[in-house]
């Protein structure tokens, strides 16, 4: 699972998920991508079911980026432990997304299968999300159509 190697401070606070993602909004590598469409926190261990989701129904064919990174810790306490005596430890990793953040992106396959793979990816995550694509397609051979 994915997890930061270092980190500056081991304990984060909640902070608010409020308003758009302010980059990694449009697809970047890819010809297909997965774009939330609410605000959330996504697992390191969602995450990872999702890429396998995307992995097996494609085939091991095409290619997969993952666009975001859980770098925000998750604290929990024991249970049945009082209240107060500090913040619990750290448990899990997360990323943090915002709505019209791209998450996944894909390409070298075509777009059927491309849509259902990361249909079959958005099922694993928490959050609600939708398959898009590049608006420069051939809609013949349904790939991206030659720049220039």
């Amino acid at each position: 699972m994915l997890a930061p190697k270092k980190v500056k401070w081991r304990k984060h606070q909640k902070g608010k998920m409020r308003g758009r993602a302010d980059r990694g909004a449009t697809l970047f590598f890819g010809e297909f991508g997965l774009q939330a469409t609410e605000c959330g926190k996504i697992m390191s261990k969602q995450l990872e079911a999702a890429r396998v989701a995307m992995t097996r129904s494609v085939k091991r064919g095409g290619r997969i980026w993952i666009r975001v990174f859980p770098d925000k810790s998750i604290t929990k306490k024991p249970a049945e432990t009082r209240m107060g005596s500090g913040k619990g430890n750290v448990e899990e990793w997360a990323a943090v997304i915002k709505p019209g953040r791209i998450i996944f992106e894909m390409s070298d396959i075509t777009r059927e299968e491309a849509f259902e793979a990361l249909k079959l990816a958005n099922h694993k995550l928490p959050i609600h999300c939708k398959p898009i694509a590049k608006t420069g397609l051939n809609p013949q051979t349904k790939t991206a159509a030659p720049q220039g």
